[in-house]
């Protein structure tokens, strides 16, 4: 039996995840690492488009705020079950685990993928009920 990618909840988190984290990679392996970014951006003759890039991404990752977004993002997602900041915290946790963030980043991304796989799960069978028991979708009967 053959099944649909986009039956599953978390694909197209997991697609995003994958270009962000090739993308992020790029940028730290590529450009950073490679030395290809200006080393002294204080110079004159530094190019002023390869500078901005430079503290751009160098910002990103000083004192982990990438992951402190990524964590807040998905706390809140988590708390207000809300798709928009549960995607921000996502794709910057994936960012935060590549770029030097990976206390706040793994725990921002966990809790915004907990809410991206949950509400599709529960909007694509329709049951998005809040007075429903956790034990109703194993179909469990009573004891006695």
């Amino acid at each position: 039996m053959r099944k649909n990618l986009s039956q599953h909840a978390g694909a197209g988190a997991l697609a995003a995840g994958l270009i962000v984290a090739a993308v992020v990679l790029w940028f730290r392996h590529g450009l950073l690492e490679a030395g290809l970014l200006p080393r002294d951006c204080g110079l004159a003759d530094a190019p002023a488009l390869a500078c901005a890039l430079k503290r751009a991404l160098v910002e990103a990752f000083v004192d982990q705020r990438v992951g402190w977004v990524s964590l807040a993002a998905g706390a809140l997602a988590f708390v207000f079950a809300c798709r928009r900041l549960a995607w921000v915290g996502w794709l910057c946790g994936v960012a935060g685990l590549v770029l030097y963030s990976q206390d706040p980043a793994a725990v921002g991304a966990l809790l915004a993928l907990l809410v991206l796989v949950g509400t599709h799960e529960q909007d694509r069978k329709g049951k998005r009920q809040t007075d429903e028991q956790p034990a109703d979708g194993l179909r469990i009967g009573g004891l006695g």
